[in-house]
């Protein structure tokens, strides 16, 4: 399984690149990463070239080419039974599921008026109507899986998941743009994605990209 190659835009900006790097670094998954930077004179056609949606991220196997977040972390998931990415009981990863979707397919707001910059430094951005709303729904999700599923680890499901992985660019956002109002086990959960290995990997990536320009 060592012939994966993870197509990822920019560290300090591609969220959706970050989710399935996030899961496979953490999960120990061995890939191959290629590098596409992002807003580029050449960056549309090379991603016209090498990706099936024009679109970071993708990833290859062999001949076969997965685009979308969401799809590739599921193509990991299947090819990687023993990591156990989802939770084993059915109910735990039903929600697990459930959270991830919610975040794949949501908070507009969030995503528009607070794009990741992975180093920005300045915090205390204005924070409109809609906003508020979604950090406080994440909040809420982030809570409610610590309370209920969290047991036995520091992630929201216990144990690392593709959950941990799709929130893992909200825990940027809310670091760099708020301060923002959290619960204890919310803010607990934070301190656990800032301190993973795959969290400092990607930093030092952004960092270097940063510094070459």
């Amino acid at each position: 399984m060592t012939d994966l190659t993870l197509t990822i835009g920019d560290k300090n900006l591609s969220s959706w690149s970050f989710r399935p790097w996030f899961l496979m670094t953490e999960a120990g998954v061995p890939f191959t990463e290629e590098n596409i930077r992002l807003d580029r004179p050449e960056s549309r056609g090379v991603l016209k070239e090498k990706s099936p949606s024009g679109l970071v991220p993708f990833l290859t196997h062999g001949d076969l080419q997965v685009w979308d977040s969401l799809a590739i972390m599921e193509y990991v998931v299947d090819l990687f039974p023993e990591k156990q990415l989802w939770p084993a009981e059915p109910g735990p990863r039903a929600i697990a599921r459930a959270v991830s979707a919610e975040m794949h397919s949501g908070f507009s707001a969030l995503r528009t008026v607070w794009p990741m910059m992975f180093l920005r430094s300045h915090p205390n951005h204005t924070t409109q109507a809609g906003v508020a709303r979604d950090i406080a729904r994440i909040d809420t999700l982030w809570t409610m899986c610590r309370k209920q599923y969290g047991a036995g680890g520091d992630f929201l499901f216990g144990a690392f998941s593709v959950a941990d992985a799709i929130y893992a660019p909200v825990v940027s956002r809310f670091s760099t743009y708020g301060p923002v109002t959290a619960s204890t086990e919310s803010a607990a959960y934070m301190e656990t994605i800032r301190g993973t290995d795959a969290w400092q990997k990607w930093r030092a990536g952004a960092e270097a990209e940063v510094a070459a320009g």
